[in-house]
């Protein structure tokens, strides 16, 4: 695609690429890039089956107030709340055959008192449990954690990957912890033991944004930019960056952490992080390693509501195929569109098995 001077656009540019690699064995043809609307019946048979999907919300009535669900109609509320034959139907016409569920944010995160925090965690993981015996087959958990307090946190964790059977946890991004306008890291020393268990109990720690603090004056009088629109971005990417820069995977070198939307952009900034930090004259994080390695070695990523070629492609040459899972953002994103994006993106067949499925399969012990 080119310009009327004759000059090649930025798609043009992707699309010529995208060819290439194909031509070398190493991407599929490209029917679509950037594109995500077209419709699913277009689809075969072969194509819808077989994915696992693994940032699928649920919610309770404890936490739907707060919830990034409260916003939606009451339609869009009972979507989010039901765990049951209507959720297997939308699974179904997106091509999955497994869902990992998890309590959609703020969630147990945006409850600032402790007590409370632990009580509602353990209710919401019950809750799925329940849901999940009905459906073993096609519905997994994520532990919701009190963050709040740590220890509580490794228990309710335990209890739920020896008890419930659950595949991990999933953690909408810091916690506030006695006042609502508190903010709790967990690069900090007091959750040091609690990442410890993670790692010893050998599971995935999905690290879910949250929307940014509206009064930062970065946001004032922009409210639109607070949530998924830009904070969540910038509120994952540094939650991770703290994460990795203050010596956590020196200490605990075999945790894996999950980042949503293609990572939160930070595959295509690793670079220039490693570069300045190499280079600059102001302070450097503790870390033992450059950052990049850490988040090659220790962070996957997943396609959570950022169906874009590009950045996909993007991601394979940063990170490598083998860290990328498949997944929805459901019901906030629409698991057919996901799919047909999925199914035709300008990425090679062994690539679209592991990423749609291999990869979490083997993650996951599923």
């Amino acid at each position: 695609m080119r310009k009327r001077d004759g000059r090649l656009t930025r798609r043009g540019f992707f699309e010529r690429g995208a060819r290439a690699f194909a031509g070398a064995g190493l991407l599929a043809t490209p029917h679509s890039i950037g594109s995500a609307n077209v419709p699913a019946e277009n689809l075969d048979s072969e194509t819808k089956v077989g994915k696992i999907a693994l940032e699928e919300h649920f919610v309770i009535p404890e936490t739907l107030a707060a919830s990034y669900g409260a916003l939606g109609s009451p339609e869009f509320q009972r979507t989010l709340q039901e765990i049951g034959s209507a959720r297997i139907a939308e699974m179904d016409r997106g091509g999955l055959d497994i869902c990992i569920l998890s309590l959609v944010g703020d969630g147990i995160q945006a409850i600032s008192d402790v007590s409370q925090a632990i009580r509602i965690a353990r209710r919401a993981n019950d809750h799925l449990a329940e849901a999940i015996a009905k459906n073993p087959k096609r519905f997994k958990g994520f532990a919701a954690l009190p963050l709040q307090d740590p220890q509580a946190a490794a228990q309710e964790l335990t209890r739920c990957i020896k008890e419930l059977e659950f595949c991990g946890a999933l953690v909408n991004g810091w916690s506030q912890i006695g006042t609502a306008d508190s903010a709790v890291y967990y690069d900090l020393p007091q959750y040091r033991d609690f990442w410890a268990t993670v790692q010893q109990l050998d599971v995935p720690f999905y690290l879910h944004p949250r929307s940014a603090l509206p009064h930062q004056p970065a946001y004032e009088g922009h409210p639109w930019l607070t949530g998924s629109v830009w904070g969540f971005t910038a509120e994952g990417a540094i939650h991770a960056l703290r994460l990795m820069g203050s010596g956590l995977f020196d200490d605990y070198p075999k945790l894996k952490i999950i980042l949503g939307h293609l990572g939160e952009a930070l595959p295509a900034s690793i670079w220039r992080i490693d570069n300045r930090v190499s280079r600059t004259l102001g302070a450097k994080p503790k870390a033992k390693r450059p950052i990049g390695h850490y988040l090659k070695e220790n962070f996957y990523i997943t396609t959570s509501g950022n169906f874009c070629t590009q950045t996909l492609i993007e991601v394979i040459m940063e990170n490598g195929s083998d860290r990328i899972l498949y997944s929805v953002d459901y019901p906030f994103e629409d698991t057919a569109i996901a799919a047909e994006w999925f199914d035709r993106a300008a990425i090679s067949e062994a690539d679209r098995s592991k990423i749609g499925h291999g990869n979490a399969a083997r993650l996951f012990r599923i």
